[in-house]
């Protein structure tokens, strides 16, 4: 027990001073995001001495920029299935090289979610009405309660995982696979839940007619298949071109189709729910009608979402095609512009205008505060922190630069 206990200190500790070394560049960029995290706290301790009138949102739009980013980040965090998946069950070794950033996504993306969740709430000291029999859990006939299970279950098992592969690859051994194979299966499961049942949190509102929509879950699978391997490719191009670790053009291949086609879905599922919107309009359709061409001076939605569907459009078309999709220097801004799309639509473009009108008629436009967007700002600022951390070090591990002294 002692020697696992030392063991697993100087595994902690080798992680440490190796996370302290590196270039310049990686020292710049780690202040940096050190520096907004910092300016995000000092903000956040304001919103709790001010309440969340600070925000933007107020009695007829109380989900803004928080759960915004809460939607889409859960999607980053599934993605992560879309490397275990063809790594662990069909064997394709390609896919191996890009695990560990993949599961370091989906941890940094979850660490994010729950600090979105915790923002929103107004502080972290109301989180125990979340904690079963302790709180008034309301499980299973809350989804909510569903979406807390899911979220902390995919965390749990997101970090044993990787945690247990690179540390005995740290010891020298070989990892067990009966020890840790029935928790990839069930992780791959299990990220396919997460999205779910965050969807069906919002289907379930009946008085929210936009939401109100059974293609919801399916394409908030199809847009997180497009936007987290976007990221994730981004980060395989970084890490083969400024760093000493090998990755490889055969996964970032397969990657970029991957992306394509869950692009195209998205696309298609988009299309079919504007033509349900606008092919017959009802009193259901006012949301959409106000997203898309706006109400009278009420479009604050509008130059979003249509920039939005352009970008969706013009990258997915340019995926499609072999000769740009297998150019790096097109690749990767493509990617780029994909993830902020779909950021757009699964945020702004979603929750905001699922409040709009509200149950008595009137429209009340949300703007979020600059308060709001430098805790944004800086959560995205923490979830960034500890991916590069967990890629970075996940990355020396696998390939040998950190070993058991």
């Amino acid at each position: 027990m002692k020697k696992n206990i030392n063991q697993l200190t100087s595994f902690i500790l080798s992680c440490f001073r190796f996370s302290l070394k590196g270039s310049l560049t990686y020292h710049i960029w780690m202040c940096t995001l050190t520096i907004f995290i910092v300016i995000g706290l000092f903000l956040y301790i304001i919103q709790l001495k001010e309440g969340l009138g600070a925000t933007g949102m107020n009695d007829y739009i109380s989900w803004g920029l928080y759960i915004s980013n809460f939607t889409f980040l859960v999607g980053m965090a599934a993605a992560a299935v879309m490397l275990v998946l063809p790594a662990y069950v069909f064997s394709d070794y390609d896919f191996y090289n890009a695990i560990l950033i993949g599961e370091g996504v989906a941890v940094g993306s979850l660490i994010m979610c729950l600090a979105f969740v915790t923002a929103d709430m107004g502080g972290a000291h109301r989180l125990w009405h979340l904690i079963p029999i302790i709180g008034v859990f309301n499980w299973p006939q809350s989804m909510l309660a569903w979406d807390v299970v899911v979220l902390n279950g995919y965390l749990a098992l997101n970090t044993f995982i990787p945690f247990y592969i690179i540390f005995k690859k740290y010891k020298r051994e070989i990892p067990n696979k009966s020890l840790y194979m029935p928790f990839v299966f069930l992780s791959i499961f299990w990220a396919f839940c997460i999205h779910l049942v965050t969807a069906f949190l919002y289907v379930g509102l009946t008085a929210r007619p936009f939401w109100n929509n059974s293609l919801l879950g399916p394409r908030f699978l199809a847009s997180a298949f497009a936007a987290g391997p976007s990221f994730i490719l981004i980060l395989l191009g970084i890490v083969d071109r400024k760093s000493p670790f090998i990755v490889g053009q055969n996964i970032i291949k397969k990657l970029s189709i991957l992306v394509t086609v869950a692009a195209q879905i998205n696309l298609i599922m988009l299309f079919s729910e504007i033509f349900k919107e606008f092919y017959n309009t009802t009193e259901h359709s006012i949301s959409a009608v106000y997203l898309f061409f706006g109400i009278g001076k009420y479009n604050a939605l509008v130059p979003w979402i249509w920039t939005s569907i352009i970008l969706n459009l013009v990258c997915t078309i340019i995926l499609t095609f072999h000769k740009f999709r297998n150019n790096d220097k097109i690749l990767y801004p493509t990617c780029a512009f994909l993830f902020i799309a779909i950021w757009i639509e699964k945020g702004m473009g979603l929750i905001i205008p699922g409040f709009i009108p509200s149950p008595l008629g009137e429209i009340v436009e949300y703007v979020p505060t600059m308060l709001e967007i430098g805790i944004t700002v800086g959560i995205w600022a923490l979830g960034l922190f500890i991916i590069t951390v967990l890629v970075r070090t996940g990355y020396a591990i696998e390939q040998g630069f950190i070993t058991k002294e």
